[in-house]
């Protein structure tokens, strides 16, 4: 791996942690808990199998819009909110940074479901992380269906726009906020 890849690459990752998990002002608090309340309708109206498993789940992470981006580094970042039993509780936020053969971006939604309220818990103290080898449901008429927990989170990828298309999600790290 030559020495500029390297170099991108902690760029890339310093950018993504330099972000605040909470929006600064009351008008960004107010946009992420609108945009997010709307992302998650448009899921379960392009999937409605998608409303008993949020019904039924401890809690789940709605991100309305994770930017994905790769020119051979590539990086996610995202902001969203969680809910603990439909209420939103907090500030949450998704970075990814990946080296190897990439270009392109996107752009799309993520929601993740918790199963259980430890694993929202284990969400919560900022640990939270996906391997390489995690892979989420891409919510299109039906296919919640066959959502399975592992590891007590299942997640769901709405494509919004951009020309990556994949349904993996490894890598990505996790914080959180309290509201």
């Amino acid at each position: 791996m030559n020495r500029t890849c390297m170099i991108a690459g902690m760029i890339v990752v310093l950018a993504l942690s330099a972000c605040s998990t909470a929006p600064r002002s009351a008008e960004g608090k107010a946009d992420i808990e609108t945009e997010a309340a709307e992302a998650l309708a448009k899921a379960q109206a392009s999937d409605p199998t998608l409303t008993p498993i949020l019904d039924s789940a401890a809690g789940y992470a709605v991100f309305p819009t994770v930017g994905k981006g790769a020119a051979g580094v590539g990086g996610a970042y995202g902001k969203g909110m969680l809910y603990e039993r439909g209420r939103v509780v907090g500030y949450c936020d998704l970075s990814q940074a990946t080296i190897g053969l990439q270009l392109g971006g996107q752009a799309y939604t993520q929601i993740i479901a918790f199963e259980t309220q430890d694993a929202i818990d284990y969400f919560k103290t900022g640990n939270f992380a996906f391997d390489a080898q995690a892979t989420a449901v891409a919510l299109q008429s039906g296919a919640g269906a066959n959502a399975q927990y592992s590891n007590g989170v299942t997640v769901f990828t709405m494509d919004e726009a951009g020309l990556m298309y994949e349904a993996s999600v490894g890598g990505q790290k996790f914080s959180y906020e309290a509201m």
